[in-house]
C-alpha cells in the first residue's frame, strides 16, 4: 500500500471536537481566487431557447500536482445578427496555484492560452476521463452543435482531437459521463442530448396566460436520442447507441451519471430526462442494457408524474450501503430523493426526508451529494435559476429576471435532511440563475469547495468552512491504473472490519459538470486511523490500512489485501 500526503495547505495543529455552530458554512472568495469569469448566454430578447439552459464547470487536476484545477464552460452568441465576437468569449482553464505564495487563500491563474485550448462552440457541459489510459485527465466539451474532445498531452498543453475521434455529431448536448462499461480498460462515453433545436426552427413561446414572449419548454421540439461510444483505443470511437437500444429511446436528457446500483459490480447509467420518465439501463455484460426505470421505481415520482430532471447525484445517503439518488427538477415540482434498498429497487423518500416542501418555489439545476461537515452524512447542495420569467422582477425593472437563490440541506440521519440554507451564511442569500455545480477540495484541508457557474452571470467559488475541527480520511484513486479510475466504490471500515459506510468515487453528475474524482470520509470526532475496502472496476476488492486521517492516502490496485470472498455487510 502506498500513501502520499496532498501538497500541504494546511496545518494540522491541537484538534478538539467542537463544532462552530454559527460560522457560515461556506465563504465566497471568488473575487481573491483571481477567477474572473461571467457566462453570456448571447440573450438579445428573441428567446431563442439554449440562452436559458447556462453552462457547467469541471474540477480536474490536468496537470498532475494535487491540486484541483477549474475548467470553465462558455456560451456566446445564437443570434447571427449579434455582436458578439468578442474573442476573449471562450472556455477557459485555471490552473491552482492555492500556496505558491505561502497562503492559504484558494488561488488560480487563466492559463487557457498557453494549455493549447480554443473552445468557441456555445458551450453547454463539460466530462472529465482518461480515454487513452495515460493517466491524465482530458476533457469533453457538450455544445449546441458539434462536441469537441481534448486531450490531456500530459505537460501543460491539450490537443483538439474531436475530428480523428468521431464524436462531434451535430445534437445539442448538455450533460456526459466517461467510464470504462465492458471492463476493457478503456472508458466509454455518455452523451446525453436534448432536444431538436435549431436556429432555423426556432418557435416563439408565451409565458403562461400572458401574450408575452418567453423561454420555451422542451415540449416544443422533439427530443434528440442520446449517444453511446465505445472506446476503441488510440483515440477513437464508435457509436454503439443502435445496438445497445439508446437510439431509439429519445428523451429530452440534462442528467447523466454512471454507477453500480445493483451491486452487482457492473456500472449502470441513470439519465435525468425533463418533463419526461427517466431512464435507468441495467448493465448485462458486453455492452449490452436494459432499461428499468419503471420497474425499478425510479423512472416518476411517488405519484406518477414525470418531471423536469435537471441535475442529479448519487450517493449512500442513509448509509444502508447502496447508492441512493436526488433529482433536481421545476419550480411547483420537488426535487426528489429515491432511496435504494441495496438491490437496485427504488422508493420516493422525498415527503418523508424533508426535501419536498423547501424545493417549492425554485427550480433547480446543479446539485451533489457531499459531507460538508464531515460529521459521516452526506448532505445536499442545489444550485436554483429560474426557467420562466419572474413577473416581481420584471416588474422591478430587471434586464434579467430569472434570479433565485441556492439551497443547502444538511443530513440528519435517519433519512431526514434539514433546509440548513441560511446558516450556510450571506454566500447562498445572493440571488443568481444558478446552472452547473463542480464540487472539489481546492485547498486539500478534507472540506469540498465548490464552484457554482450561472447564467448570464459570473461563476461563484465557495469555499468551505464547515466541518471545522472534525476528521476526515481521504482516498485518492491513482488514476495511472485504469482499474482505479472512476466509478469506484470505497467503504470505510470499523474498527471489527464491517463495512460501515460506501463511498463513490466520480466525476459526473450534477448538471452539465465534472467534479474531484478522491474521496473524503468525515470522521467527526474520532481521529484514529481507519482501513478502507477498494471495489476496483476489474472485479478485485482489496484493503488498505489502517490510514492515518487529516491527510489524501493514494490507493493503487495491486498494494492492498485482497479480499477473496466479499464479506457480509
Amino acid at each position: 500500500m502506498l500513501h502520499r500526503t496532498m501538497i500541504g495547505l494546511t496545518c494540522w495543529g491541537a484538534v478538539s471536537t467542537t463544532f462552530a455552530g454559527d460560522r457560515p458554512w461556506f465563504d465566497d472568495v471568488t473575487r481573491d481566487s483571481g477567477v474572473d469569469f461571467v457566462y453570456v448566454n448571447g440573450a438579445t430578447g428573441v428567446f431563442l431557447f439554449p440562452e436559458i439552459m447556462g453552462g457547467g464547470a469541471a474540477v480536474l487536476d490536468f496537470d498532475g500536482d494535487g491540486r484541483m484545477d477549474l475548467y470553465l464552460v462558455q456560451g456566446g452568441s445564437l443570434d447571427p445578427q449579434a455582436e458578439l465576437a468578442d474573442p476573449s468569449r471562450r472556455d477557459r482553464l485555471y490552473r491552482n496555484i492555492t500556496g505558491d505564495d505561502g497562503s492559504t487563500v484558494i488561488r488560480f491563474e487563466d492559463v487557457t492560452t498557453a494549455s493549447g485550448i480554443d473552445a468557441r462552440g456555445y458551450g453547454q457541459g463539460v466530462a472529465v476521463g482518461d480515454i487513452d489510459g495515460d493517466g491524465d485527465p482530458d476533457l469533453l466539451l457538450l455544445n449546441v452543435g458539434p462536441n469537441q474532445l481534448w486531450r490531456n498531452d500530459g505537460n501543460g498543453r491539450f490537443t483538439d482531437i474531436s475530428a480523428e475521434a468521431g464524436i462531434a455529431g451535430d445534437a445539442w448536448s448538455v450533460s456526459a459521463s466517461i467510464a470504462d462499461l465492458d471492463g476493457d480498460g478503456l472508458p466509454e462515453m455518455l452523451v446525453v442530448n436534448y432536444v431538436d433545436w435549431t436556429r432555423e426552427t426556432h418557435r416563439d413561446c408565451r409565458a403562461a396566460g400572458s401574450a408575452r414572449l418567453d423561454y420555451c419548454s422542451p415540449s416544443a421540439y422533439p427530443p434528440r436520442a442520446d449517444r453511446l461510444w465505445h472506446n476503441q483505443g488510440q483515440g477513437r470511437f464508435v457509436d454503439i447507441s443502435d445496438r445497445t437500444g439508446l437510439a431509439a429511446a429519445a428523451r429530452p436528457g440534462l442528467g447523466a451519471l454512471v454507477a453500480d446500483f445493483d451491486g452487482n459490480g457492473r456500472p449502470d447509467l441513470y439519465i435525468a430526462n425533463d418533463g419526461t420518465p427517466n431512464q435507468y439501463w441495467l448493465n448485462q455484460g458486453g455492452l449490452k442494457f436494459i432499461e428499468d426505470a419503471f420497474l425499478a421505481g425510479n423512472a416518476v415520482n411517488a405519484a406518477g408524474a414525470a418531471e423536469a430532471g435537471m441535475g442529479l447525484d448519487a450517493g449512500d445517503v442513509d448509509r444502508n450501503g447502496a447508492l441512493d439518488l436526488f433529482i433536481t427538477h421545476l419550480v411547483r415540482e420537488t426535487n426528489t430523493l429515491y432511496l435504494n434498498d441495496g438491490r437496485g429497487w427504488f422508493s420516493d423518500a422525498t415527503a418523508a426526508s424533508g426535501l419536498g416542501p423547501p424545493s417549492l418555489a425554485r427550480t433547480g439545476f446543479g446539485t451533489g451529494m457531499v459531507d460538508f461537515d464531515l460529521d459521516g452524512w452526506l448532505d445536499l447542495y442545489v444550485a436554483n435559476g429560474a426557467v420562466t420569467v419572474n413577473a416581481e422582477q420584471l416588474a422591478a425593472g430587471s434586464d434579467w429576471p430569472y434570479l433565485q437563490t441556492d439551497q443547502l440541506f444538511v443530513n440528519r440521519g435517519q433519512g431526514r435532511f434539514e433546509d440548513a440554507t441560511e446558516r450556510a451564511g450571506p454566500a447562498l442569500a445572493q440571488p443568481h440563475t444558478g446552472r452547473g455545480v463542480a464540487f472539489g477540495d481546492f485547498d486539500n484541508d478534507g472540506r469540498i469547495d465548490l464552484v457554482v457557474a450561472n447564467n448570464r452571470g459570473p461563476v461563484r467559488v465557495l469555499r468551505n468552512r464547515a466541518g471545522v475541527n472534525r476528521h476526515w480520511l481521504g482516498i485518492a484513486p491513482d488514476a495511472a491504473h485504469p482499474s482505479a479510475r472512476p466509478p469506484l466504490s470505497v467503504w470505510l471500515l470499523d474498527r471489527d472490519g464491517g463495512r460501515a459506510w460506501l463511498h463513490r468515487s466520480r466525476t459526473d453528475g450534477s448538471y452539465a459538470s465534472a467534479s474531484d474524482p478522491r474521496l473524503v470520509f468525515g470522521l467527526g470526532g474520532d481521529d484514529d486511523a481507519r482501513s478502507v475496502e477498494a471495489h476496483w472496476a476489474d472485479g478485485r476488492i482489496e484493503r488498505f490500512g489502517p490510514l492515518a486521517p487529516n491527510r489524501y492516502h493514494s490507493l493503487t490496485p495491486g498494494q492492498g489485501v485482497a479480499v477473496t470472498e466479499e464479506p457480509e455487510a
